[in-house]
């Protein structure tokens, strides 16, 4: 990856882009791996959004470390090398619905559906003003993907502590850090966001087709 004066402790959206790109395989398939750290530097931004996304951030960390420990395992890494190799070999070896077992593929739709809520909230906030809230644009978000994944418990929990949320400009401050890196964020989200439809779409489109979409 190329150096930048970049605060590693920021959120870098050229990276998110760049991973994602790259992720990309013939016969619409998609690199694990690559998926995974695109997705690691999504979740720093919710780490740095604060306790706010604490729900969030904390259960993708350990679902993409569960998937990361399926991909280093010697004996069946390279069945993880796409998520079409992973989910054909899951369903040949029979552990989608083993008991005791979680399986990358139900892993995987649930990063598959925080991916869908972190684009509509990307997107969002890239319409918004500086001034405006980002708390209507963020339920809106959610209201649209993962809560219609999550228990009545935990949709008024995420609802109360979007209130909290801050203007498009402290958020993109927090995040980002000074005005150039905010500018350079601004600019490269409408191809990052093409870049994870492209992702989202052929996931999502896998999943269809085995009849993966309602894993318990």
């Amino acid at each position: 990856m190329a150096q930048n004066h970049k605060d590693i402790d920021k959120f870098d959206i050229k990276v998110v882009h760049d991973k994602f790109e790259a992720s990309l395989q013939e016969d619409d398939d998609v690199d694990l791996e690559l998926y995974l750290e695109s997705f690691e530097e999504l979740n720093k931004f919710f780490n740095l959004l604060g306790t706010v996304f604490g729900f969030v951030s904390k259960d993708l960390a350990q679902k993409i470390d569960h998937l990361n420990k399926l991909l280093r395992d010697n004996d069946t890494s390279h069945k993880y090398k796409t998520v079409k190799t992973m989910i054909e070999h899951e369903k040949e070896t029979e552990i989608l619905h083993k008991k005791g077992h979680t399986s990358g593929s139900r892993t995987l739709l649930r990063i598959h559906r925080g991916l869908d809520f972190i684009q509509l909230f990307l997107k969002r906030i890239s319409e918004l003003e500086n001034h405006e809230n980002t708390s209507v644009a963020c339920r809106e978000a959610y209201d649209q993907s993962l809560a219609k994944h999550h228990s009545f418990l935990i949709k008024q929990g995420a609802k109360v502590a979007m209130y909290t949320l801050p203007t498009r400009e402290q958020l993109l401050k927090k995040v980002c850090g000074d005005e150039e890196e905010i500018q350079r964020a601004v600019n490269l989200l409408p191809k990052t966001l093409a870049a994870s439809a492209v992702v989202y779409t052929r996931i999502d489109t896998l999943y269809t087709v085995h009849d993966l979409h309602n894993l318990p």
